[in-house]
């Protein structure tokens, strides 16, 4: 084999498995669980911060392969999933079992060297993503509230990692990162209304781009922001959030609604793409605030 020919391989491997695994979802799940073990943590153990790193990205790629191959046929007729690895034929549905059975197993045996509960709450993500969320996708508007529930677990994973305790403070975290789910996912779901429907998948809660869906993307942009601020009044143990920390998350949180609003004043596409990106920069920025804030007050 050709050196040139051996890298175009090697090359596309790579890219596969980026792909199937969802890379820039794994990333952004696995920021959210070293945000939660950040906050939890008396002292960083840079061993534990890169075991969760490692163990979390498994345990997502792993969610997201099994995934893949369950809804293969679903993928192929939608625009937005009909080149990926499974639907497009550059992987086979073998190959994507062994790999989503090597990641869960890895992922699983990874976490529990930090602790055993990091590890069962790593486990209860996967199950239930894929036994619950994946197959309801296609049956019920329910399937965004079952999958909040794995969505919302990387944030306090952290926690668990940190402190092997489950408390009040990760259940904090895990509540604020469950409200943000809907009016994320249901934004999606808007401006991929048409592309979904293809596949035959029920996202938004009333199935339409009416105003039953934009009232409740309001609201739960709203409970969103306001299970944000609740570590402000000092009533959730060891987890806290300063005067000055809390301004500021109440002004990304006003961005975060004044962007739901504009979906249900429009109900546009655009309006709906740009509340998805809002609220991507709202967790994000939620999480680093609070980390600065635990180091910085």
């Amino acid at each position: 084999m050709s050196k040139s020919l051996s890298t175009s391989v090697s090359s596309g491997i790579i890219a596969n498995f980026a792909e199937i695994t969802k890379i820039r979802l794994s990333v952004s799940v696995v920021f959210s669980s070293i945000a939660g073990y950040l906050l939890g943590a008396e002292t960083v153990n840079f061993t534990i911060l890169l075991l969760l790193c490692l163990g979390g990205y498994c345990m997502v790629g792993a969610s997201n392969v099994w995934n893949q191959i369950i809804e293969k046929d679903l993928d192929a007729l939608m625009d937005r999933t009909k080149n990926r690895p499974l639907p497009s034929g550059r992987m086979s549905v073998r190959l994507a079992f062994v790999l989503a059975t090597l990641l869960t197993l890895l992922g699983i045996v990874i976490l529990y060297t930090i602790n055993a509960q990091t590890a069962m709450f790593g486990a209860i993500s996967i199950f239930m993503y894929v036994s619950l969320y994946t197959p309801l996708k296609t049956k019920t508007p329910l399937s965004v509230f079952v999958g909040a529930f794995p969505g919302a677990i990387p944030f306090m994973l952290g926690w668990v990692a940190a402190t092997n305790t489950f408390g009040i403070e990760p259940g904090t975290l895990f509540m604020i990162q469950f409200f943000w789910q809907f009016p994320h996912f249901w934004a999606i779901g808007w401006f991929l209304f048409e592309d979904y429907k293809k596949g035959g998948f029920f996202m938004l809660p009333t199935g339409k781009r009416d105003n039953g869906t934009a009232i409740q993307v309001v609201l739960y942009s709203i409970w969103t922001v306001l299970a944000s601020l609740i570590p402000a009044f000092q009533v959730t143990g060891s987890l806290k959030l300063s005067r000055v920390a809390a301004v500021i998350v109440f002004g990304i949180g006003v961005w975060l609604i004044y962007y739901a609003i504009r979906l249900y004043k429009l109900k546009t596409e655009k309006a709906a793409k740009q509340l998805m990106l809002v609220s991507v920069s709202y967790i994000t920025l939620l999480q680093i605030i609070f980390v600065a804030d635990k180091f910085l007050s």
